[in-house]
């Protein structure tokens, strides 16, 4: 079993993270860390597991007693947590935030996306998790850039108001929320940084703008993105390019027909649709950002670090209806 510890443990990629590993075959939740909530059962913050677990929070770290230690906390808080810790050297690290992702000198995380780092993934001691946004663009256009075929790119992409966190906001609360929709970090959103680093790893060459706007959505959790850049690609090339290139991935998977965002909530997938308009070629990408966009996807990363299936844990149906 894989002793796991969890810092930040009261938000909802924790929470997510939690009900995977509660049901997972080769993982054991030892502590779950929270300063804000320690003390208290953790369904009493995570209420959909009432009955499925007896966990408290934990005040403090004990690091001698697991094999992995992931961070779910705030973007700059991570990398505060690991300098003020005395984490042993055999302890593996997953990060879920933003403060490990862009390659610096001294950064020995490995960046965490299975469909592009899988070799990389199964010996790295410590991992940055992809972004949600990032996750469902890049595996859009992964199969382009290791094909050198990568031009400027648009995209527009909706997500929920779970990708905000936990926190309640000016913009995440229902009132405003709900029968709304409204643009936000036009062309300078965060994750663009780690999307043009993994683009230019497969396709050095590449130098054109990666356009993205993203949207506020009102519903709970999920992403969609829609993709489009010029391509002399026929439909049927790009099909079976895209077809090749993720054949060996557990969780990424071309639809022969349009998808809804539906199909992967609650799932660890992304489903890729593809279309070519006049000299245009088109792709839809969708994720369910807890999942495969963060906890999922953070799972993912821990089977291939510790040796275990890829899939361990991960194979859930999605909330069709």
């Amino acid at each position: 079993m894989v002793k796991v510890g969890i810092a930040g443990a009261a938000g909802y990629t924790a929470g997510e993270l939690i009900r995977i590993l509660l049901g997972h075959p080769q993982a054991e939740i030892v502590w779950a860390l929270s300063g804000s909530q320690a003390g208290l059962p953790v369904h009493e913050v995570h209420r959909d597991l009432v009955g499925d677990t007896d966990l408290v929070f934990a005040a403090a770290p004990d690091f001698a007693a697991v094999d992995v230690v992931f961070l779910c906390m705030g973007h700059g808080k991570s990398a505060s947590f690991v300098e003020a810790s005395d984490i042993p050297a055999h302890v593996k690290i997953i990060d879920l935030s933003n403060d490990y992702r862009l390659e610096a000198p001294g950064n020995d995380f490995v960046y965490g996306l299975p469909e592009m780092q899988r070799a990389e993934i199964k010996s790295a001691q410590h991992l940055a998790n992809p972004g949600c946004f990032a996750t469902a663009i890049q595996l859009a256009l992964l199969p382009l850039a290791a094909a050198g075929r990568l031009k400027e790119v648009h995209i527009h992409a909706i997500t929920g108001s779970t990708g905000a966190g936990q926190a309640p906001s000016g913009t995440t609360h229902f009132s405003w929320r709900n029968s709304n929709i409204s643009v936000y970090k036009s062309f300078t959103h965060q994750h663009l940084g780690e999307i043009g680093q993994s683009l230019k790893q497969l396709q050095p060459d590449f130098e054109a703008a990666v356009n993205f706007v993203p949207l506020r959505g009102d519903f709970a959790r999920g992403i969609l993105a829609s993709v489009y850049l010029d391509c002399d690609w026929s439909l049927e090339e790009a099909e079976a390019a895209y077809d090749t290139y993720y054949a060996d991935a557990p969780f990424t998977f071309r639809s022969k027909a349009p998808i809804d965002l539906k199909q992967v909530v609650n799932t660890n997938k992304c489903l890729l649709h593809l279309g070519k308009y006049n000299g245009k070629l088109h792709i839809t990408s969708i994720i369910d950002n807890l999942t495969k966009g963060a906890s999922g996807q953070a799972v993912q990363n821990m089977n291939l670090m510790f040796g275990l299936e890829e899939g361990s844990g991960l194979y859930m149906k999605p909330s069709a209806f």
